[in-house]
């Protein structure tokens, strides 16, 4: 499994706060206390060593000892107050309340234990200038698909609360329908859309639904237990895939291995990221909205397949702007 943006961050953070509490420490020692190799100890020093705070010039930057890097040691000489706990300033606090009061409008979101105990403890200690987030006006979207994904969501966060097994017509991406009785087992969200993550009886596997795409959805009896089913909070893989393609894309598309559990194969200028797809109209929308950050893709015959139908939009848009 590759690791994740998230996950290097959370080390790099790390490492600088263990730095800080640990002076001179050899690479091996900090390759088994955060199990990695020694090369990626020493290329996450690498990265910190050019991070730091606005104005990036050298005395904004984190800096270790190179005598002690030589001989294969890291001894951080000015972590630039990364080492201390953050603080936020009241007009900092007062965004974030407003934000976390946003996301908690988000189907799948708004019962996150987590979530309300953090917006609970940042409002206490924000005291009275929380005062300025209540005035931020957070009216949800009303239009009727929206209106829509939160009935389906409320039914669904039911279901799982009371072990109910769901009837569901849905649409693929492929435009295809289909009715499937379906045991949930939880929602989740790529940032974009929410999915219910469902043991499928139609497919005897876990699949995932975008809830934007049910065209009905009702309880129907006791779901099952499906300890097969695996962990919450995988990724939107898919377990059978129809194929198996090659993306090449530029750095900072980096997210669609990430979001889609892809692996990335080479990384340099460029990124290599094989990704399996249950629905070749699936990637062909993924295609079409990456744009110029599609590099590369592998098989030719979809490449050509999807750049046809590319050619085929842009001639009707050019012919509408006309």
């Amino acid at each position: 499994m590759p690791e994740s943006t998230s996950e290097r961050l959370a080390r790099l953070l790390a490492l600088v706060t263990y730095l800080s509490d640990h002076d001179d420490v050899p690479v091996a020692e900090l390759a088994e206390h955060f199990a990695v190799s020694r090369a990626q100890i020493l290329r996450d020093i690498d990265t910190l060593w050019v991070s730091g705070t606005p104005g990036y010039q050298p005395d904004d930057l984190l800096d270790f000892s190179s005598d002690a890097y030589d001989a294969q040691r890291i001894a951080l000489t000015n972590a630039r107050g990364m080492d201390r706990p953050l603080r936020l300033g009241t007009t900092e606090a007062v965004s974030l309340v407003v934000a976390l009061r946003a996301m908690q409008s988000l189907p799948g979101v708004a019962d996150t234990p987590a979530l309300s105990t953090a917006l609970a403890k940042l409002t206490a200690a924000v005291g009275d200038a929380a005062a300025g987030a209540e005035k931020v006006s957070l009216e949800p979207r009303t239009e009727p698909l929206a209106q829509r994904v939160a009935e389906h969501a409320a039914i669904v966060r039911e279901a799982m609360r009371t072990g109910t097994r769901l009837r569901l017509t849905y649409v693929s991406a492929a435009d295809e329908t289909t009715t499937r009785l379906v045991d949930p087992l939880e929602l989740t969200s790529d940032g974009d859309y929410s999915y219910l993550r469902a043991w499928c009886l139609r497919a005897d596997a876990v699949r995932h639904f975008r809830l934007d795409r049910f065209l009905d959805l009702l309880p129907d009896g006791a779901a099952q237990p499906h300890p097969e089913a695996g962990e919450v909070g995988t990724s939107l893989r898919p377990q059978d895939a129809a194929l198996r393609v090659t993306l090449t894309l530029t750095p900072r598309s980096r997210w669609v291995a990430e979001r889609y559990g892809g692996t990335v194969t080479a990384e340099g200028e460029t990124l290599e990221v094989e990704l399996d797809v249950a629905s070749t109209a699936w990637l062909t929308q993924l295609v079409l909205d990456l744009g110029a950050d599609v590099l590369g893709l592998q098989p030719d015959t979809l490449a050509r397949d999807i750049a046809a139908r590319a050619t085929r939009a842009l001639a009707a848009y050019e012919e509408e702007v006309a």
